[in-house]
């Protein structure tokens, strides 16, 4: 094909649909590039989340858009749809690629200018950039996008450079040459190179990687600050404030935290920290604004479900029942813990975890589809709760949000269960039941690491707890073991185990042996989940 010598708004709409299937053909590749033991699903999904959110923007648009319409649906899009620290640099980025395009074209001087302003505002976004990062990959594409002469030697010479940048990347941290790895972010930013040369000068689009041939890759988390572990949580927010309160909001961030990013502008702006202070870090947003769609994600805890959610597995069909004075809606990952709950009396199932959390919207259509005026929700993740709890004031029935935080917290809040009770009776009674019990879950680790129990090499199984990682060994039989020692206390009566995939026959009966021994007050009750990743849940209440 011809190469383009300007940039049409049909043009860099399918640039931005076409990044958006290159970041979804390689997100479980780049998601293996990760510096956390347990196998999260962290830095391509929230890039892809966030082109996402932008592409459905762009097309609800229409087809006939001009320039300053399409560039007004990507900043718009990308602010609110960004998801983690990759997705917010990445939204800074394309706000300040488009911040100078006009009505009409765009022509290899502005497309230049553009990848300036893209590497100026994410680095004044971030507190302190770390070189090795996204942030190396992208200057260096803006810089060889200088003294271009068209539009094509624009694009080639970005890409080329940003290429190039990525491979140092392992040369710039540490932890990444340690881990034989090149930066995660870096390598979802070049794949927007890529997109835009197919679009202007007609380049072939990249091969998705074989994932088998990087699977023993451990994954590189998104910390621009370094060293992983320091903070334990991950805190975001879109923050409704007057711009000239938003230095005084940076400051009060800068002691609390670190990976540390606020971009937007004209009164909405999206943040994000690590931190283990995580009321401060909303009460400094307080202070100068309104703080709203707020996420707290445990960076230790790792409770991934994302693969099943993506691969579409079907949740059993909801009986038809009558419908109660109080229903109840879940949020569930597994076919099987799907058909527990359902045993359970629950009335709606949406899929979703950790890093897929579901949206407000789907909340609302589960709630609206029990037919009930009362309804409980299950979020069984920390990370779901604040869009739960948005939920009752967006429907007309009551809704009340049982803040469980795992599968069996939401299972030992359905033993308390009533369907003929009020909403108010079951949220105090579900939530008393749900506080009695202590989760903990069995993974296998995918790189080699430090923890405050000892040394983690890629391949070990580790049992994970609300401080984090509890136990270590090479064979799974020793870690439930181990985990269990560490949950189990004097005053527990009953452990729940929810089989997910990896157990086995053999595996939960040396589990039930253990117990009888050495806990031989306790009862059991063993149900299969076919949660993935995660062989072993434990609840011990």
């Amino acid at each position: 094909m011809t190469s383009l010598t300007t940039l049409t708004a049909a043009d860099l709409s399918r640039a931005v649909t076409t990044y958006a299937g290159l970041l979804r053909a390689q997100r479980d590749v780049i998601n293996r590039l990760n510096v956390f033991p347990v196998p999260d699903g962290d830095t391509g999904t929230n890039m892809t989340l966030t082109v996402e959110s932008v592409v459905a923007d762009v097309h609800a648009l229409g087809r006939e858009v001009t320039m300053a319409e399409l560039c007004r649906a990507i900043a718009q899009g990308s602010l609110m749809g960004a998801r983690g620290n990759s997705g917010v640099i990445l939204s800074q980025m394309l706000r300040g690629l488009i911040q100078g395009f006009g009505d009409d074209q765009v022509d290899a001087t502005e497309l230049a200018a553009g990848l300036v302003r893209a590497d100026v505002l994410a680095r004044q976004a971030v507190a302190r950039p770390v070189e090795g990062t996204i942030l190396s990959v992208a200057r260096a594409a803006a810089e060889g996008a200088q003294n271009a002469s068209s539009l094509e030697s624009v694009v080639h010479g970005a890409r080329d450079a940003a290429r190039a940048a990525l491979a140092r990347t392992p040369d710039q941290l540490a932890v990444l040459k340690q881990a034989g790895v090149v930066d995660s972010g870096g390598t979802g930013l070049v794949l927007w190179f890529d997109a835009l040369c197919h679009v202007v000068a007609g380049d072939p689009l990249p091969a998705t990687p074989d994932l088998a041939s990087t699977s023993a890759l451990p994954e590189v988390h998104e910390n621009l600050a370094g060293d992983v572990g320091d903070f334990r949580y991950e805190v975001m927010f879109l923050l409704d404030a007057e711009d000239d309160r938003m230095d005084t909001f940076r400051d009060g961030w800068a002691g609390l935290g670190d990976s540390i990013v606020v971009v937007g502008g004209e009164g909405t702006y999206n943040c994000h920290i690590h931190t283990n202070d995580i009321g401060a870090s909303i009460e400094v947003a307080v202070e100068v604004g309104r703080p709203r769609r707020i996420r707290v994600s445990d960076l230790n805890e790792q409770v991934i479900e994302e693969r099943w959610v993506r691969e579409s597995h079907v949740l059993p069909d909801a009986p038809v029942t009558p419908v109660p004075t109080t229903a109840v809606v879940a949020v569930v990952v597994g076919d099987g813990v799907g058909r527990i709950f359902q045993t359970l009396g629950v009335r709606g199932l949406v899929t979703g975890g950790q890093t897929m959390n579901p949206s407000t919207a789907e909340l609302v259509e589960a709630v609206r589809g029990t037919g009930a005026t009362q309804v409980i929700i299950l979020p069984n993740n920390r990370n779901i709760r604040a869009v739960a709890e948005q939920v009752d004031g967006l429907v007309e029935a009551v809704v009340r949000v049982v803040a469980t935080d795992s599968i069996v917290e939401g299972f030992a809040a359905l033993l308390n269960y009533d369907p003929d009770a009020d909403v108010e009776e079951n949220y105090r009674t579900m939530s008393d039941s749900a506080d009695h019990v202590t989760a903990g879950e069995v993974t296998r680790a995918v790189r080699d690491t430090r923890t405050d129990v000892g040394e983690v090499r890629a391949g070990d199984w580790i049992g994970l707890g609300a401080g984090g990682v509890l136990a270590i060994g090479t064979r799974l039989d020793e870690v439930n073991e181990r985990l269990l020692r560490c949950l189990i206390k004097d005053q527990h009566e009953l452990v729940t185990v929810i089989e997910g995939e990896g157990s086995s026959s053999a595996s939960t009966r040396a589990v039930r042996e253990f117990i009888a021994v050495q806990y031989p007050q306790l009862g059991v009750e063993v149900h299969h989940g076919g949660q993935p990743l995660y062989p072993y849940l434990f609840g011990v209440e």
